[in-house]
């Protein structure tokens, strides 16, 4: 008698925790997918074992996220998921066929990432006005985040030990929990030992804490609570543009490659695995240099 498919579901769960060693993030996409996959096949197949998995069960759960309207991407991320989980049972001897092996994944266009200009970033980074520990920690966070093109996840999980100030670096721990070293500039280095010396320990109060960036209560900053930070400084600066955190990444890299930084340093900087990844800045560029030519050519 076969397992059923949540407890097949757990198994797999804890095999790339443990095994694969994957990220939070990662693991807290491929768990979010695979229950919405799991909870369609049992309420509306009335499947609960794995070997009861069918193609066009399979196929029937893709048309219905298309119908909701998710985008390409999202459905190739899950059914990236659905592949490694039957996959996994087949492995397993939890089941006798892979449903997944014949379907083909959705077509996904690469836009070309949103970021700012300079101008933009310089007014950001100018917006958080004072010398209260909040806004100490504001500016500190976002010139760190633009130096450096970290993610925001790594900004927000980054520990007092992780900072090298003496040469003027930091180690950022990224996806896979790899490590990379990533200067910081003068002017952000200055901007962080102001907040270190005058605005955490007065966020920290009597507690202890690792993390380098704290919110009001002392605690570690969240994701969320930069985001809503974030939102509130490029409405004061007055930028029009809808913000997210990656779009300062998304500069960051830019920028870089508009002053004639070479691709392997920025890839390095950012952490990717592939090259091809961040050859997609290069096309930014390309981009802009058109929009100018356009714009100031009188034959353009």
């Amino acid at each position: 008698m076969s397992l059923p498919l949540e407890r097949c579901l757990d198994y797999f769960l804890n095999f790339i925790a443990v095994e694969k060693g994957l990220a939070n993030n990662t693991l807290s996409a491929y768990s979010h997918d695979l229950i919405s996959y799991t909870t369609f096949l049992k309420e509306h197949a009335d499947v609960d074992a794995p070997n009861d998995c069918s193609q066009i069960y399979l196929l029937s759960y893709l048309s219905l996220l298309k119908k909701n309207k998710l985008s390409a991407r999202s459905r190739a991320r899950a059914l990236s998921a659905i592949r490694s989980f039957h996959r996994f049972l087949l492995q397993e001897n939890h089941s006798q066929h892979d449903p997944s092996v014949l379907i083909e994944t959705p077509r996904t266009m690469q836009g070309l990432p949103k970021l700012l200009s300079i101008k933009d970033v310089e007014r950001l980074l100018a917006a958080p006005e004072g010398d209260s520990p909040l806004a100490l920690r504001d500016r500190a966070m976002l010139e760190v985040l633009y130096a450096t093109g970290m993610r925001v996840s790594e900004l927000v999980s980054l520990q007092l030990g992780d900072l090298k100030l003496d040469i003027g670096c930091l180690n950022a721990f990224g996806k896979g929990s790899k490590q990379r070293l990533i200067p910081l500039g003068e002017v952000a280095l200055e901007i962080l030992r102001e907040y270190l010396q005058n605005g955490r320990s007065k966020l920290l109060k009597e507690r202890t804490a690792e993390e380098v960036f704290l919110n009001v209560r002392g605690t570690k900053m969240s994701r969320q609570g930069f985001w809503k930070k974030l939102k509130e400084h490029a409405l004061k600066a007055g930028i029009q543009q809808r913000i997210y955190p990656h779009m300062l990444r998304h500069s960051f890299a830019t920028h870089l490659l508009e002053n004639g930084a070479d691709l392997r340093s920025v890839q390095t900087m950012l952490g990717h695995a592939d090259i091809s990844t961040t050859q997609i800045y290069t096309h930014v560029v390309q981009e802009r240099l058109k929009q100018i030519h356009q714009q100031y050519h009188p034959r353009g």
